[in-house]
């Protein structure tokens, strides 16, 4: 017996039909005698068709009345699972964001979550009620409802099980766990039984999608077991915890391919003190998350900055450089989308030698030139072009034993 949040993503409650089967697992958890909140992302496609509908009325709909549209998905499943658990003859509730008690700063569209008051959630919980929580939303101090941003479903799920001090989040997915690397490029991959936070914090940052990255770092803060698993069947998944001496000693843990992104490079940009913040400040100032960084070695009075920014901002990144170059009195500025990010991550890193030596090394047998390089302890990040994104995924699990695992 124990306290068990279980979170749903949109495949899982694409229909009615997953609805009910979800409804039948969640049930199956409550009469094992423990206790259950269920955190429920929209439908499949919902969210983007609500967006869809938006972009008829407005190209810049205003961000609070997209907030209060958005979370109107998940509201929907949240009342149709409690629906469906009633008809089965086990207590259930729903509860919205803000009826939940998800406090959140200011920010539609992308809210963080300030605070859980978890009151109503635990008098339900009291009344041996199944609770049902929409995913996704909250409330700002002004009583406005936020959304959190995609994936935000999986930061709802987390933050709840650390406000209850729940035994596990399980997070449900059309994925049976964490693999080595995405299955769909390398046939391969294997699944990982255990991942470290810090290690599962890398991959999510570095393009595996089964976790949201705001959801491990409340997991890491508050300790919160998380459990990866597949709504489709009832194999165990894979267990995101603290690092500890029975996990395996891998030096590599897994391989990520991000193609996300676009390098923008500054070209002639006069090497004086202060002039990497001029052309990075005005990206900053526009809201736009910066990569990558690289600067070249002085030449003629002069270097070059390149760096990555995601790909959905290249535009808006773009007009700002060219901008900026003229104001510097920087030569050009050049541009390319066609790229990939292939990461390598493991703790085993922290004590291990040779591990990006063995990448570049790779990489150069199968004739791969390396665009920019990134570290941190326990990753190493290459752009690459992006056409040869899939051979050097493969390339590098070999390399790295993981095929063997």
């Amino acid at each position: 017996m124990g306290l068990i949040v279980q979170k749903f993503g949109g495949t899982s409650v694409a229909d009615i039909d997953k609805i009910k089967n979800v409804a039948k697992r969640v049930s199956k958890t409550y009469t094992q005698g423990n206790d259950v909140v269920v955190i429920l992302s929209a439908m499949a496609g919902v969210t983007d068709g609500l967006i869809q509908m938006a972009s008829q009325i407005s190209e810049r709909p205003v961000k609070r009345e997209m907030d209060v549209l958005l979370a109107t998905g998940e509201q929907t499943t949240a009342a149709l699972l409690a629906m469906t658990l009633e008809s089965m003859k086990y207590p259930a509730q729903s509860l919205l964001g803000f009826q939940a008690e998800v406090k959140t700063d200011c920010a539609f569209g992308n809210a963080r979550i300030l605070d859980i008051g978890a009151g109503r959630i635990k008098e339900l919980i009291d009344k041996k009620k199944i609770v049902v929580i929409a995913g996704f939303q909250g409330c700002d101090a002004d009583g406005n409802i936020t959304t959190l941003g995609r994936g935000g479903s999986d930061t709802s799920a987390v933050a709840i099980a650390a406000a209850l001090k729940a035994d596990v989040c399980e997070i449900y997915t059309d994925v049976d766990g964490v693999y080595t690397t995405d299955p769909n490029i390398c046939s391969k991959a294997r699944k990982l039984s255990r991942v470290a936070y810090d290690e599962m914090l890398e991959m999510a940052s570095l393009g595996a999608k089964v976790l949201q990255i705001r959801s491990v770092e409340f997991a890491k803060k508050y300790n919160v077991p998380v459990h990866v698993r597949s709504s489709f069947t009832e194999e165990e998944g894979t267990m995101v915890v603290n690092e500890d001496n029975d996990m395996e000693r891998l030096m590599v843990s897994g391989i990520t391919c991000s193609k996300n992104d676009a390098r923008i490079l500054v070209k002639g940009v006069p090497d004086q003190p202060g002039i990497a913040a001029k052309v990075l400040t005005p990206i900053s100032d526009a809201g736009i998350v910066v990569d990558m960084i690289i600067q070249s070695s002085p030449k003629n009075g002069t270097n070059d900055i390149a760096f990555t920014v995601p790909r959905t901002e290249f535009k808006a990144a773009m007009e700002i450089e060219e901008r900026v170059a003229k104001e510097i009195g920087a030569k050009c500025v050049q541009g390319d989308e066609g790229i990939a990010k292939i990461s390598v991550v493991g703790v085993g890193m922290k004590s291990h030698a040779g591990v990006a030596a063995t990448m570049f090394r790779t990489l150069a047998a199968e004739n791969i030139n390396i665009r920019m390089i990134s570290t941190s302890e326990i990753h190493i990040s290459c752009v690459i072009v992006e056409k040869y994104a899939e051979l050097a995924v493969r390339s590098l699990h070999t390399a790295f034993g993981l095929d063997k695992i």
